[in-house]
């Protein structure tokens, strides 16, 4: 049952009858025609009332003006489609098409086949090429009528025979343009292709409409127009950058891929000048740059602090100076120094110079201030100098005099004990060499060396001992190297290897006297730096630091 219901819904939509009341008397037929001739297509419907008629071709309606409806009897009705001229573009498949109740009735469909001079579906394209190097050449054309040949024509001059289409012509190579084109023949007559032209492919022009996208203070981004690509497509492009500041430094270049072309230079100078340009490259090579594009970066922060921050204090006044930023250091133009100051751990209010020195009265009030300085430009101020304590002249001398004592006890304390120990060593190296070598003949046999040991026993007590009565020094240094002092006899002693003793503490009577001599040198500096501190906090409180 359901397969005979869809057999008759199908036979409704294709033939418009089977109950629906629609019927088409009246279908297209095929036609041949020449080109340029008139063509007419028919179609009629019986059983609908003032019915819609399409047109339809390969499946697209027809929106024409040509289309004639007439009445053939009180529901019949007929249309037409024609074409006074009819040409390639025309030929298809036709049919017409009614709606009736939501429903669609097409009729029987109809081809018109147009003769005439062939039409062609490929024509040759341009090429562009390096000076004699071959490439080739394509062409294609159709009818009807078939067959359809083709010719080919280079520079004016017909190259070859008739070749059947489609049509690929080899050319060996040219050193120059030169214009072609291929005509298309059949026994209704002859069409002529497009005329293409041979390029030589040649080095690009330089771009064009370089400029400034977007800038910030480090990053630019620029763009620009590729210039006549000298028939070869580009790539890549080349920007040069050169900063100048009193003198020109080129950055190196950088290689773009493009398209786009565009790009974005990074990690510029803040308020700087810069000149770029671009260059493109093709095949063949490079394109001229363009012209130099000058642009300044915007003003940013100062990057470092300004140096050697020094003072004069008086009663009257403090005198201030730094140095000056360089231009590079700036990043800017220079609004002002900005001064901050705390006294007592509590920041007082900031000041400003227009200078890299200042002249403040009151000079009593900044006594054991902290001060440091900064350079502002119009974004902001940049970082802060290390802090400087204000402190009277002669504290000042007082801690430079501290400073200059402690570095002669030190250096004094460094001499003495590398001179102590040169004096040993040479000791010894003359106590090895006193017996010379022995047993030296002459020849490639090898020598016996021997070196002169100390001997020890552990079973006998030295005869003698350092002491500090041993010394020859004051009873006051001795009271205060009393615990300090190692006494011999409290050294450990280690293995017997030999005739070679190794020892964990000092032997000999030289190690003993460098020794003492250290500790004294250390003691001495230990005292110099106690009167120090001790003198400085009865002047003025000076602590050392």
């Amino acid at each position: 049952m359901k397969l005979l219901l869809w057999i008759v819904v199908s036979l409704r939509t294709l033939t418009g009858s089977c109950g629906s009341g629609v019927l088409f008397t009246k279908h297209p037929s095929n036609q041949t025609v020449s080109q340029g001739n008139e063509v007419r297509l028919g179609c009629a419907v019986e059983g609908v009332t003032e019915p819609d008629i399409t047109w339809m071709k390969d499946g697209e309606k027809l929106y024409s003006t040509d289309q004639v409806f007439l009445t053939l009897g009180e529901q019949h009705w007929e249309t037409s489609h024609s074409v006074k001229s009819v040409q390639q573009q025309d030929a298809g498949q036709y049919w017409c098409e009614v709606e009736f109740h939501g429903l669609t009735f097409s009729s029987e469909r109809a081809w018109i086949t147009v003769e005439g001079v062939p039409h062609f579906i490929q024509e040759p394209q341009d090429v562009a090429t390096f000076p004699n190097a071959p490439f080739n050449l394509s062409c294609a054309a159709v009818g009807p009528p078939e067959p359809v040949d083709v010719l080919w024509w280079l520079g004016g001059v017909k190259e070859g025979g008739p070749q059947p289409s489609p049509s690929v012509f080899h050319v060996p190579g040219v050193n120059s343009s030169i214009k072609f084109y291929c005509e298309a023949k059949n026994a209704r007559g002859i069409s002529v292709s497009r005329t293409g032209t041979v390029h030589i492919k040649v080095l690009p022009a330089a771009p064009v409409g370089l400029q400034v996208l977007r800038i910030t203070d480090r990053n630019v981004t620029l763009s620009w127009s590729p210039g006549f690509m000298g028939h070869s497509e580009i790539s890549i492009c080349v920007i040069q950058v050169m900063r100048i500041s009193g003198r020109k430094w080129n950055l190196p270049q950088q290689e773009v891929q493009v398209p786009p072309h565009i790009h974005t230079l990074t990690g510029l100078r803040s308020y700087s000048n810069y000149s770029t340009r671009v260059s493109c490259v093709n095949e063949v090579g490079p394109s001229p740059f363009s012209p130099w594009l000058h642009f300044i970066t915007p003003e940013s922060v100062p990057s470092v602090a300004p140096n050697n921050l020094s003072f004069e204090l008086s009663e009257l006044q403090l005198s201030l100076q730094w140095a000056k930023l360089k231009e590079d250091e700036l990043q800017g133009k220079l609004l002002a120094y900005k001064l901050q100051w705390t006294h007592g751990g509590e920041p007082q209010e900031p000041l400003l110079f227009k200078e890299n020195s200042a002249q403040i009265s009151g000079g009593t009030r900044f006594f054991n201030a902290s001060i440091q300085v900064a350079a502002c430009t119009s974004v902001g101020c940049g970082p802060w100098s290390p802090p400087v304590l204000v402190l009277p002249v002669s504290a000042q001398h007082q801690v430079q005099r501290s400073h200059m004592w402690v570095g002669l006890l030190l250096g004094l304390l460094v001499v003495t004990i590398v001179g102590l120990l040169l004096t040993v060593a040479a000791q010894r190296r003359e106590k090895e060499t006193k017996f010379g070598s022995a047993f030296k003949s002459p020849g490639p046999e090898s020598s016996v060396f021997f070196t002169a040991a100390r001997s020890y026993s552990r079973n006998v007590a030295d005869l003698h001992e350092s002491t500090l009565d041993s010394l020859c020094i004051s009873s006051e240094l001795k009271n205060k190297l009393q615990d300090v002092l190692i006494p011999e006899r409290l050294l450990t002693l280690g293995h017997v290897l030999g005739k070679e003793l190794l020892f964990t503490g000092l032997q000999d009577s030289g190690a003993d006297t460098i020794w003492t001599c250290s500790l004294f040198l250390v003691h001495s500096l230990h005292l110099a730096l106690k009167d120090t501190r001790r003198d400085g906090a009865a002047k003025g409180g000076i602590s050392m630091f």
